[in-house]
């Protein structure tokens, strides 16, 4: 009965993913796209990870909801059925199906939530609190982990994802030329 706030909203994410799966209107599935990252984002909000749940909220809902919808604006709004990808559909069904069974079973070597035991709160953060101000110069722990500590890693999630915004637009813009 504790975890049943994790629970609805994992439920939730099933439903609005087999929805996707379902829906043949690409307008319907672009705009379930932008809930299930909203959805996502209250989990991470749940689990204490407002950063993530920021980043999950601004790119998934917001940036990547507005690049669907700029693209169909280009295209039809109905998805064509086509033997071929009936069958790529169903491989790539299985294989997702696969992945989330080892993905499911892996979860059981996870430690439990806010175990205070866990390999992370005797090694990692320790030494965070007690060298964040000595290696980084930074008063605030969060600002030295997530400046510092991540900066590379912060640095990397901008580059994809600026590589990815600036892939679809040429994308877009190639498609948009040849249909002129």
């Amino acid at each position: 009965m504790e975890r049943l706030h994790l629970v609805l909203p994992v439920v939730l994410l099933i439903a609005l993913a087999l929805a996707i799966l379902r829906l043949r209107n690409l307008l319907a599935i672009a705009i379930l796209s932008g809930v299930y990252s909203l959805v996502m984002a209250l989990i991470f909000t749940i689990l204490d990870a407002v950063d993530v749940a920021f980043t999950e909220a601004a790119v998934g809902a917001g940036i990547t909801l507005t690049l669907m919808l700029a693209a169909l604006s280009l295209t039809t709004r109905y998805e064509a059925r086509k033997a071929p990808e009936m069958i790529r559909r169903s491989v790539a069904l299985v294989v997702a199906c696969t992945i989330a069974i080892a993905l499911g079973y892996a979860m059981f070597s996870l430690p439990n939530l806010g175990d205070a035991t866990a390999q992370i709160h005797e090694h990692v953060a320790p030494r965070y609190i007690a060298m964040a101000q000595a290696d980084t110069g930074v008063p605030n722990i969060v600002t030295a982990v997530l400046a510092s500590y991540r900066g590379y890693d912060t640095l990397g999630e901008t580059t994809v994802i600026f590589t990815a915004g600036i892939a679809v637009m040429a994308l877009l813009w190639r498609w948009r030329t040849e249909r002129s």
